[in-house]
């Protein structure tokens, strides 16, 4: 508010001048007082000291070097520490890295997503172009063409919404969405989901990492751990593992994955671990698939069949 002594003649004299000028500064002063005063009540909210204000939020995490969580980043050298080959013709079983403890990552999809934000799936009959990458050959005991690529949306160890792919015995293609529509509403955490291919057969009978963790169904290969050559139902695209590392195949003094040992403990209660009367057990029961971790000769936790096989 202007003072009515600037409106009339101008004063003469330095008494007059600091008479005149005295009102207009008490007046300024008291808008300055009430402006600051009513400044947080306007616009962005407060900022506390030391914290980040919205405008500035995404900037300071850019440059955050807070370390993320023991297990949820994948160490660098996941899949590249070859094991020693034992006489079985698998990996000597090692002692699992504490890296490798409690993990709970999700790896990057390999795959365009999936329409949506919700569960979602895929199925058509798989294109040649799928077959080539696959580990289907001349000699394998199911036709190709029996055989349908499914993609489905699945929930992450990083409490995100992810793509994934299985090939699959056409036979149990909407048993295999099914049960994967009950897994992604449960939450169930997967790490990755691909189809196999021929390269990652032969690294895992030449150069075994044992640290593997991808959920998969075809693999044209036998049975695990068996004498004969008796092929797998994952040779038929009728059996599917989940999340192997979390839970690992058990016979005698094999284990795998090989550095899967430190989930045999089944006391534990890390994310990914299938329990009998947990969300994939009773998935896969609702379309009448069995579960390897009722066997009584070996246990393979990570094993689910059409045929209980």
């Amino acid at each position: 508010m202007v003072g009515p002594s600037l409106r009339g003649p101008v004063a003469r004299g330095p008494g007059a001048y600091v008479g005149s000028v005295r009102p207009l500064l008490i007046a300024l002063l008291l808008v300055l007082v009430a402006g600051c005063g009513s400044a947080t009540q306007v616009g962005e909210p407060p900022v506390a000291h030391g914290s980040v204000g919205p405008r500035h939020a995404h900037a300071s995490a850019r440059h955050s070097h807070a370390p993320a969580a023991p297990g949820t980043r994948p160490p660098a050298w996941l899949g590249r520490r070859p094991l020693p080959e034992a006489a079985d013709g698998y990996g000597v079983v090692r002692p699992t890295p504490r890296a490798l403890r409690d993990r709970r990552w999700t790896l990057p999809d390999t795959l365009p997503e999936l329409p949506g934000t919700g569960f979602a799936s895929r199925v058509e009959t798989a294109p040649a172009r799928v077959i080539a990458r696959s580990t289907w050959q001349p000699g394998c005991p199911v036709a190709r063409d029996r055989l349908d690529w499914v993609r489905l949306a699945f929930w992450g160890f990083d409490h995100a919404r992810h793509t994934g792919e299985l090939l699959v015995n056409a036979s149990v293609a909407r048993d295999v969405v099914e049960v994967f529509h009950r897994l992604y509403a449960a939450r169930f955490p997967i790490e990755q989901m691909t189809i196999t291919t021929k390269a990652q057969l032969r690294a895992s009978r030449t150069a075994p990492t044992g640290d593997g963790n991808d959920t998969e169904s075809f693999v044209c290969r036998p049975v695990t751990g068996a004498a004969t050559t008796t092929y797998s139902q994952h040779a038929y695209g009728l059996a599917i593992d989940v999340d192997p590392f979390q839970n690992p195949y058990e016979k005698g003094d094999l284990v795998v994955p090989e550095r899967a040992s430190w989930y045999l403990d089944r006391r534990r209660h890390a994310p990914g671990i299938i329990t009998p009367d947990g969300p994939v057990v009773r998935a896969f029961k609702a379309v009448g698939w069995g579960w390897g971790g009722d066997w009584h000769s070996l246990r393979d936790l990570q094993h689910f069949s059409s045929i209980g096989e």
